[in-house]
């Protein structure tokens, strides 16, 4: 009776104890965190005992918890939020309440999601991938996603000249296409289509991540170079905040913007407004952008949570076309023709995080993107055309993610996706269609042994049209030597994946008055593989990172001429789009990485890129009608030396930026005449900063092309010259 009686003593006594523990998690400016992953370890084991995350408020709370449950030797706190580095504090045994502020930290050490679709740290993924957090976007000020991507390490930007124009990017010696664009979870590049990042503004973004390699396991077959992720803010103050601002500049350059956000109990919510305009600096060299959106998320109960977001884009561009080879005004700009781009997308997705160790995502999308040109006139070097294009993309994804323990992680997945498109010529009616339906599995495992850690999955496409098709990846890092204060851990990289993407709509099925369709065409491949290391210094201060890629692409779809009479159409008199058979990429990148100051970060970077096509095109001799893809000729706009510094310094009270693109000598060609065999290098450089007068009111300008330079980034398409905006932006209500 007595032994009974002290084991309830001993149980109420434990339950009394019991309490539940929040972790309020907050970034260098006191700000709440939403969506960081918080776990409960055990001290000096490192084993996670219970992991949730963030509610809107920044808080995470660890129910019934009770000191020395779990552990005798006490806990650890982890915190793993995107941007931030990884910071590990101890939770006291008399305390129910922690507060972990996070710091920036070079960029190999923050906290990424692109590489694994979890947050993990950089230096674990194996992966080569850069980042733009939100202080850095509200200092650079991009017009346009390329804006921001031309400073990240190993990204080679190509704009048509003005603002809003069309803007590609080419990743270690990749096509233009190969880029999978995401943007709060919803593809938007359509495979075998050069998506435009000078269309994609960044209003409200939150923050970017620049994924280089194939990366087709966790993203699609069509990951073949690299992966651009987007994702819009969300609330975080308990009392309703307005932001608004405004700023403009020359080349009769306005901007206004507003946003309305909030986090209340189980909800959160922002819902924002952007309108763009300018006049350029020549003949119809005009942009105008219109952003709406909203990002609302609700906690259905502790660990259950939905969020549903919407964002369209309407963009206006002049399209003067090519005029000005490096000086050389050979014809004048085109007075009239445009490009309305129209995008919508929207999507829902469901996360529940149970039973323990488990968190589910169900997630429908749909995304329209609709391009109208408008170009009634051209000359020697633009063609006149009228058409318009069309898409659909309809999905629905399951992805798990099961914690077994502390060293190991699962990711498995299924994926639906009906794509649907429609592409004409008013003069010619009736439209084309193509529809394709794609279903895919996939499933990733990491583990970290010791000092090895391992990132190894794959995917099984079934394609409607291509039938199956599997595309594995795996990365090993090594930590080869843990170091000391001045040369801290080595770590060896390797990593081999293989990728492919079907053919753009219009390529296979479009029959149109200035091309034949092509519907025996192959999906392009990649098989890729890099290898590298990562030496840090001074405890972390300052990282080196190098890393040598070695690409072989087969089947790239390139444009020539007809090999076949089409119509009445002789060979040679039509346009046609053929698989070229093999070409080749390989390179080094070379990254440093500093953090000068605890607030003073710097990243520079150096990349050499060599391409060859290695086989001729899939076409009779002289059929295709030009040189450019004969084997041995080196591949277009991909420059062998290019490289990149960004200079960031945010504090509370004022911030700076200092971007620097360096882009080489490469190969290009106006397609007509054949008059310029390579495109001269350039020099961009883009300054900014903000000044808070008070906790309401900021005051911030930014300088474009600061030196002025004249060149061109595609020849016959000249840069703007040396631009600002200047402007102010307030705050209502928040904290």
């Amino acid at each position: 009776m007595r032994a009974l009686c002290a084991s309830w003593l001993l149980f109420l006594s434990a339950a009394a104890l019991a309490g539940d523990l929040e972790v309020k998690v907050e970034d260098p400016q006191s700000a709440a965190v939403s969506g960081a992953q918080v776990s409960l370890l055990a001290k000096g084991t490192g084993t996670a005992l219970r992991t949730t995350t963030t509610s809107a408020e920044g808080i995470a709370t660890f129910s019934e918890f009770r000191p020395g449950e779990f552990s005798s030797r006490g806990y650890r706190i982890q915190v793993l939020a995107p941007g931030f580095a990884s910071p590990s504090e101890d939770v006291p045994a008399d305390t129910n309440r922690v507060t972990v502020r996070l710091q920036l930290a070079v960029a190999s050490e923050t906290v990424v999601v692109s590489a694994t679709r979890t947050p993990t740290p950089a230096e674990q993924t194996g992966a080569s991938i850069s980042s733009l957090e939100s202080g850095q976007l509200e200092v650079m000020q991009p017009v346009a996603a390329d804006d921001a991507l031309r400073f990240l390490t190993g990204a080679v930007v190509n704009s048509y000249g003005q603002d809003g124009a069309l803007s590609s990017l080419f990743v270690r010696g990749g096509e233009s296409t190969f880029n999978k664009v995401i943007v709060d979870g919803v593809a938007l590049s359509e495979p075998g289509l050069t998506f435009d990042f000078g269309t994609l503004p960044l209003g409200q973004a939150d923050r970017l991540e620049f994924l280089r390699g194939a990366q087709s396991t966790l993203y699609g077959s069509d990951a073949m170079t690299s992966v651009v992720e987007v994702w819009t803010r969300s609330g975080n103050t308990p009392t309703p905040e307005l932001r608004l601002g405004a700023d403009g500049g020359n080349l009769s350059t306005a901007n206004g913007y507003a946003s309305v956000s909030g986090a209340r109990g189980r909800y959160d919510y922002d819902f924002f407004g952007d309108q763009f305009n300018t006049n350029g600096f020549g003949v119809n060299d005009v942009y105008s952008d219109s952003l709406a959106g909203a990002n609302v998320g609700a906690a259905l109960d502790a660990k259950t949570s939905l969020r549903v977001r919407v964002r369209h884009s309407n963009s206006h561009t002049g399209l003067p076309g090519a005029w000005d080879f490096n000086g050389d005004q050979l014809v004048p700009p085109l007075p009239v023709g445009s490009a309305q781009t129209n995008t919508l997308l929207g999507s829902a997705e469901l996360a529940i995080a149970r039973p323990s160790g488990w968190e589910h995502r169900l997630t429908a999308s749909d995304y329209v993107y609709r391009y109208f040109d408008n170009s009634p006139e051209g000359n020697t070097y633009n063609f006149a055309s009228v058409y318009n294009y069309d898409i659909n993309h309809v999905a629905g994804e399951y992805q798990g993610d099961y914690s077994e323990r502390g060293w190991t992680h699962s990711t498995f997945g299924y994926r639906i996706e009906n794509e649907s498109a429609f592409f004409g010529y008013p003069a010619f009616p009736p439209p084309t269609h193509g529809q394709r339906l794609n279903q895919d599995a996939y499933l990733q495992q990491q583990l970290r042994l010791g000092r090895l850690s391992v990132v190894a999955g794959g995917r099984l496409v079934h394609s409607s049209e291509f039938g199956n098709i599997g595309v594995p990846r795996v990365a090993l890092t090594l930590v080869a030597r843990r170091g000391g204060e001045i040369l801290s851990p080595t770590r060896l990289r390797f990593s081999y994946a293989t990728a492919y993407m079907d053919p753009d709509f219009t390529e296979t099925f479009a029959g149109l008055p200035y091309y034949v369709p092509n519907p025996g065409l192959l999906p392009e491949r990649t098989r890729a593989f890099e290898a590298g290391f990562q030496q840090n210094f001074w405890a972390g201060r300052w990282v080196l990172n190098a890393t040598y890629f070695n690409n072989l692409f087969r089947d790239q779809i390139e444009y020539g001429t007809n090999t076949v009479t089409y119509q009445g159409n002789p060979p040679g008199t039509l346009g046609q789009f053929f698989n070229v058979q093999k070409s080749f990429a390989q390179g080094a990148e070379a990254e440093l990485q500093g953090k000068i100051r605890p607030r003073l970060l710097l990243t520079a970077a150096y990349t050499y890129t060599s391409t060859e096509y290695l086989e001729s095109p899939y076409c009779a001799e002289d059929a295709c009608g030009t040189p450019l893809y004969e084997t041995g000729n080196p591949m277009l706009r991909r420059p062998k030396h290019s490289a990149t510094m960004l200079l960031n310094y945010l504090s509370q009270r004022w911030a700076a930026n200092l971007g620097g693109s360096f882009v080489g000598r490469r190969p290009d060609s106006d397609f007509v005449d054949q008059l310029v065999d390579h495109a001269a290098g350039y020099v961009r450089a883009d300054v900014g900063g903000w000044y808070a007068i008070n906790a309401r009111v900021t005051a911030y300008a930014n300088l474009y092309n600061a030196l002025d330079r004249h060149y061109n980034e595609v020849v016959g398409y000249p840069a703007l010259p040396v631009n600002f905006r200047a402007g102010f932006r307030f705050r209502i209500g928040g904290e």
